[in-house]
């Protein structure tokens, strides 16, 4: 986010059938790494986009997210600074996935003194899909590069790109080692992990790590 001028949120595309990020990421325990999951509603609903995901608030996910934040992370060093805005989130009913996502993401970034624009995807009335999606993204916003992760590469078409005057740069980041509770690292957990350990500091440590390319 702080790399870019624009960072767009891609609620316009296709919801994981399987297990997703969208919905879900690791904390950490005694016994190693725990998944919180909001669940969903897909029963009958066949493909749904991002944006048109509901909640499913029949299960108490809430109260089971709240708490075991709360059992976890209480002794971390940094507990008392971030817990209050997660207690305010599960008091709050939420239908859409999007709406809590976004709330979340836009917080965390305050909280990281980023002030990158956030643009979901399903206010550009872009069409197509893989690169032309993103291509048209990109044209849309009028925007000359587009910031990709690592994995993009596997599948990004780099001359389709070009061919339109944008050029593709990669994002890579190594994480390293910081303080945590319950032993060994764990690397790759979600950012509340470093919060809760590290505070602000653990993001200037953290983004030594982060390296552009081109190819």
């Amino acid at each position: 986010m702080k790399l870019v001028d624009i960072f767009v949120i891609l609620d316009s595309v296709q919801f994981p059938r399987g297990a997703s990020w969208v919905n879900r990421n690791r904390i950490k325990t005694p016994n190693g790494q725990l998944w919180l999951t909001v669940p969903v509603k897909k029963h009958s609903l066949g493909l749904q986009k991002i944006k048109d995901v509901k909640i499913d608030n029949e299960h108490n996910w809430r109260k089971k997210h709240c708490l075991s934040l709360k059992h976890y992370y209480s002794k971390a060093p940094y507990f008392e600074d971030y817990i209050g805005f997660f207690e305010q989130i599960y008091k709050s009913d939420w239908a859409q996935l999007v709406d809590l996502n976004v709330t979340m993401i836009k917080e965390i970034a305050k909280w990281l003194e980023i002030k990158t624009k956030f643009v979901l995807s399903s206010t550009l009335g872009v069409t197509g899909t893989k690169s032309e999606l993103l291509i048209d993204i990109c044209k849309q916003l009028s925007a000359d590069t587009y910031l990709s992760g690592s994995g993009g590469k596997k599948y990004l078409e780099p001359e389709k790109f070009s061919q339109r005057g944008i050029k593709i740069k990669y994002y890579s980041f190594n994480p390293s080692p910081y303080p945590q509770l319950w032993g060994d690292f764990i690397s790759n957990l979600s950012i509340i992990d470093l919060f809760f350990n590290c505070g602000k500091k653990g993001f200037d440590f953290q983004s030594k790590y982060v390296h552009l390319s081109s190819v």
